[in-house]
């Protein structure tokens, strides 16, 4: 059977996104123990994803954007971003190599990605957060995530 992504399934997992507290939501294509993981990651303007990077094993991870428009940021082990892209109709797709902080920032209302990344699943091992960047909910990733957006938007706009 074929995965079909469409308008129609892109906004039924951008409507979870509105009704979640993390105002994001992530529809799965695969199961954990596939050797390449695929899924919808959707979010709206205001969700903060923690910087973060795949490693034990190492995983390159791939955004394509379905939806409004994303930026990629890519930061060094003191938490300077060194590299940095928008994904929107322009930009489509950006590969982030293994073992490198990263995060995403919606810039639109709304947006939606597909993710590619090295598989399996292990929820223990998957991802490692920043040490530097703050923990989600907290009223330091609302300022840390205002920071990079004002950055964003000084290196593009």
């Amino acid at each position: 059977m074929l995965n079909k992504i469409n308008n129609e399934l892109i906004n039924q997992v951008l409507e979870k996104a509105e009704n979640s507290p993390r105002k994001r939501a992530v529809h799965c294509f695969s199961k954990p123990e596939d050797k390449i993981q695929r899924m919808i990651n959707a979010g709206l303007k205001d969700t903060y994803v923690r910087p973060h990077k795949h490693e034990n094993p190492d995983k390159l991870e791939i955004f394509l954007i379905l939806k409004g428009k994303a930026a990629v940021l890519i930061f060094d082990d003191d938490g300077k971003i060194t590299d940095s892209v928008i994904l929107d109709e322009n930009n489509q797709i950006v590969e982030i190599p293994s073992k490198k902080w990263h995060s995403f920032i919606i810039l639109s209302e709304k947006a939606a990605l597909y993710e590619i990344i090295g598989g399996p699943y292990d929820p223990e091992t998957h991802k490692r957060f920043a040490p530097w960047a703050p923990e989600e909910d907290t009223e330091e990733s609302i300022i840390y995530l205002q920071n990079k957006i004002n950055y964003i938007n000084k290196l593009f706009y």
